[in-house]
């Protein structure tokens, strides 16, 4: 069998790799450029308050779920390297108006709009089916969404610095230099999508890949599986509703953001996107469906559904942890102290502290890929790695305890006195962060095996129920404290293990020499 040269940079498949995560971390740096931030953007901004900071956290991954669902079916039919390349030129423009916008309204709208990014995970999934083998391809996958994932820490870990030290400090641009730092983070992305283009290739020079023709729903091969196609897709809808509602009860200068009119006709401009899905679900697939799908056309809906339950759970989970961490481990452990009396838990080391979280993306999806191709059951690997989430986000949630009750918001604070605790923190959510991003490595070990013409489809759709997940969850950690939060997404990776355990299928050849 043939071994996966990770640094062979003669092979232009190699080349293709590296350029691709590089993209697909760029994505990722703008896409969480607000969590490092956002105490800086709170002393800076007088009317900026942590209810806009949270709502400011669900609006960045709400766009994202229509988003995956689009590019995914957008890089079947024009290929990953244009889809890629364009999305990285033109999110670039949200981060400027995020950066310099002076009104709530104004950051709310580039903060939706900039949600879109995370699609871009979806068009590398697809670029990774193309370019390597069966064999491969969860250690494919897993390294080009783990490398690329490390975005989320690198702004982390850089973001603050850039802003406080660089910018503030170096350049002496005042209490505003963290726009700065944004408006380079977009710059970025402006660059590198213009030389994504012309670096690579939509496929190998003795391989034809025939895109579709048009931009179709997913085709089912069983009127079971279309029953369970529409169930599914409800919720894509339901969770924009959720956000709808959410954001309606903000007040912003005493007004509320949305009146319930504009929200009833939000609810139903939503209801008729889901009645037009649905009638073009019907329209694509009912035809076949009559006339008989061959034996050898089939292909397990059921998998789908699972795996979209994994990637809820956990990469669902991942975004919604990413976007509070900082700011938990600050609020958490702000009493802690040196000899000197001089605070640990400063901006910047918070955000280095939960870019912990993210950091191990780097071993531990492309692990959670090469775990799958080499245990000889992909399916026993998924179920390993939810129970270690479960398990993980229960941990989680001990770090601290209840403290007391201050101007009516429940107060988080350590579990144990001392730096100690702090170190044992950290390795707790490194020990969860390998199993949530390992998960999510199996995930996509598993997707491009299901149905290979449909990878991008089905990408999307479960990439899309990823950022279901995290739309969920922020709306709940909106409304609960910390605490609470980590024991309800660890609920949601049990739910998940049992749905897989279930209805996910080993996929047949899943270890097959030729792809």
């Amino acid at each position: 069998m043939e071994q996966l040269k990770i640094f062979d940079f003669k092979q232009e498949r190699i080349r293709t790799l590296h350029y691709t995560w590089i993209a697909f971390f760029v994505t990722f740096y703008l896409w969480f450029n607000m969590a490092p931030l956002a105490t800086t953007m709170l002393s800076s901004i007088d009317w900026l308050t942590k209810e806009h900071i949270k709502i400011l956290a669900i609006c960045n991954v709400a766009l994202t779920i229509p988003a995956r669902i689009l590019i995914g079916t957008l890089t079947d039919k024009y290929g990953p390297r244009r889809v890629f390349s364009g999305l990285l030129i033109f999110m670039s423009i949200p981060v400027f108006f995020f950066a310099f916008g002076t009104t709530f309204m104004q950051l709310m709208i580039s903060r939706l709009i900039l949600g879109s990014i995370g699609a871009g995970f979806v068009i590398g999934i697809k670029m990774m089916a193309i370019w390597f083998p069966k064999e491969m391809i969860g250690r494919a996958e897993g390294f080009y969404a783990g490398w690329g994932n490390f975005g989320s820490a690198w702004a982390a870990m850089t973001l603050p610095w850039f802003a406080i030290t660089v910018c503030e400090k170096w350049l002496g641009l005042g209490e505003d230099s963290w726009k700065y730092a944004l408006a380079v983070n977009g710059l970025v992305s402006l660059v590198y999508g213009i030389m994504y283009y012309f670096l690579v290739k939509d496929s190998p020079p003795d391989k034809q890949i025939k895109f579709t023709q048009k931009a179709e729903p997913m085709r089912v091969t069983s009127y079971g599986d279309l029953i369970q196609y529409i169930v599914w897709s409800f919720p894509l809808v339901g969770a924009m509703g959720l956000l709808a509602w959410r954001l309606g009860s903000i007040e912003v200068n005493g007004q509320e953001l949305f009146s319930n009119n504009v929200l009833y006709i939000i609810y139903a401009i939503l209801g008729l996107v889901y009645i037009g899905h649905v009638a073009k679900v019907l329209q694509t697939n009912l035809p076949d469906l009559k006339a008989g799908i061959p034996e050898n056309k089939k292909y397990s809906w059921g998998s789908v559904a699972a795996l979209n339950s994994t990637y809820f759970a956990n990469f669902g989970a991942e975004l919604a942890v990413v976007s509070m961490l900082p700011m938990f481990f600050e609020s958490v452990f702000i009493g802690l102290t040196d000899s000197s009396g001089n605070h640990i838990m400063t901006a910047t080391m918070a955000g280095m502290v939960a870019a912990s979280f993210a950091v191990v993306n780097l071993i531990a999806r492309p692990l959670g890929g090469y775990l799958s191709d080499k245990m000889k059951n992909r399916k026993r690997t998924m179920l390993i790695y939810m129970i270690g989430i479960t398990i993980g986000f229960f941990f989680m949630a001990l770090i601290g305890k209840y403290g007391p009750i201050e101007d009516g918001v429940q107060t988080i604070v350590p579990m144990f006195d001392g730096v100690w605790w702090l170190v044992v923190a950290v390795i707790i959510t490194i020990i969860c962060s390998m199993f949530v991003q390992g998960a999510e490595g199996a995930t996509f070990a598993i997707i491009p095996m299901i149905k290979r013409g449909m990878t991008g489809q089905i990408a999307g759709m479960a990439g899309a129920y990823g950022n279901v997940g995290a739309v969920v969850y922020l709306v709940i950690y909106s409304l609960v404290d910390a605490k609470t939060f980590f024991y309800i997404i660890a609920g949601g990776a049990a739910l998940s293990f049992l749905y897989c355990l279930f209805f996910l299928k080993e996929p047949e050849e899943a270890f097959s020499d030729e792809y």
